[in-house]
């Protein structure tokens, strides 16, 4: 996104339950739940970062220092605990208006330095030459002529020959999630809600076969649907209920919630039970952020204050409400670029602007340091 845990008594490892396809006909609007996993896999409590721009910010220059001391970023997040990389995937950055790192030699090259590092790495796919996110969804210009069968079908085939391109250099995903919070749909106008549904629909279920076509013989990634909606629980409901009524199959919920955006705190809560309790899935929180200098709540009240401290309070009181979901079934919570040269995200990141790692960084010491960190 632009505008974007470990002890014993911290992992929480279950049993995956998924919901099974439903028949557009006949599911009710609160689709029944199953407890027939899509896939086998386990997801333990993920404390996660994107940390998309931090390979062009560490060749530019930017150095990251953690108590004084100069640290490779990867193994810097590594050392407080985190477990898991969410990388960024462009179709074809030449054609953005900005100028953006994350094709797939970045991403693969980054992607495979996190995982010899014993990362799990979330693939996000943004099915666009830029910024997908919110209401922008803009198609990559290659396909941007192309009728919608011939649409999922290019989608279907670049998933699977950029996931093979990351199996076979030893960067195989771990989860992957089908588009970046795609609640008004995505590659407008062609997935575009509400008119575009049904199209939406085949157009996720090209890309979950695409991984399925790409990973070979390698376990099957987690599948995730990544939304904006974290302190909504209407707006999720309605997505999620018309995503399963058509069919699509997918293992994990992921939410962005940036206070600013996104509802209250008890907003933010409510939801979470609600779609713990209706669709029995685990849940990510996989975009978090907060400022640690006044940005979003300049003259008005804000929840926390716009100030390390108050940054790293927000983030201790998301681990809480994500672990506090009913049925174990929050899994997770991922900050959005922690690790960027200086510019206006610093404000959001995990370092002040002469590189000094602020508190939040530590947040998660508490249950992983003394301890061994699995990935």
């Amino acid at each position: 996104m632009r505008r974007t845990f470990r002890s014993t008594l911290f992992i929480i490892v279950a049993q995956l339950s998924a919901l099974t396809a439903c028949a557009q006909s006949t599911a009710p609007r609160t689709p029944a739940r199953t407890d027939t996993p899509v896939t086998g896999a386990t997801l333990a409590y993920a404390i996660g970062a994107d940390l998309s721009f931090v390979a062009q910010a560490e060749a530019g220059g930017t150095r990251f220092k953690d108590g004084g001391v100069e640290t490779p970023a990867l193994q810097l997040f590594r050392d407080h605990g985190y477990n898991w990389i969410r990388l960024r995937l462009f179709h074809t950055v030449a054609n953005s208006p900005w100028p953006l790192p994350n094709d797939l030699p970045y991403t693969l090259a980054l992607a495979r330095q996190a995982k010899a590092m014993g990362y799990k790495f979330l693939l996000d796919y943004h099915y666009s030459d830029t910024w997908a996110d919110g209401d922008k969804q803009f198609i990559p210009k290659a396909w941007e002529s192309l009728s919608a069968p011939d649409l999922v079908k290019a989608v279907e085939a670049y998933t699977r020959t950029t996931i093979t391109a990351l199996r076979e250099g030893g960067a195989m995903p771990d989860m992957v999630q089908v588009g970046n919070e795609i609640f008004p749909g995505m590659m407008f106008p062609a997935g575009k809600l509400p008119e575009q549904w049904d199209t939406l629909a085949e157009l996720l279920k090209a890309g979950i076969r695409g991984v399925d076509a790409g990973r070979g013989t390698a376990a099957r990634p987690l599948i995730m649907l990544h939304i904006d909606k974290g302190g909504d629980r209407a707006k999720t409901q309605w997505w999620l209920d018309n995503a399963i009524r058509r069919g699509v199959p997918f293992d994990v919920i992921g939410q962005s919630y940036y206070p600013w955006w996104h509802g209250t705190l008890l907003d933010l809560r409510a939801n979470l039970a609600f779609m713990a309790e209706t669709y029995r899935k685990p849940i990510v929180l996989v975009e978090v952020a907060y400022n640690w200098r006044p940005s979003e709540y300049v003259g008005k009240p804000a929840p926390f204050t716009e100030t390390p401290e108050g940054q790293r309070a927000f983030l201790e009181e998301i681990n809480r409400a994500v672990m506090d979901t009913p049925y174990g079934l929050g899994r997770g919570v991922m900050w959005w670029e922690p690790a960027v040269a200086p510019g206006p995200l610093r404000s959001r990141g995990m370092f002040d602007d002469a590189g000094n790692a602020l508190p939040v960084l530590g947040v998660f010491d508490k249950y992983t340091r003394g301890r061994l960190i699995a990935p």
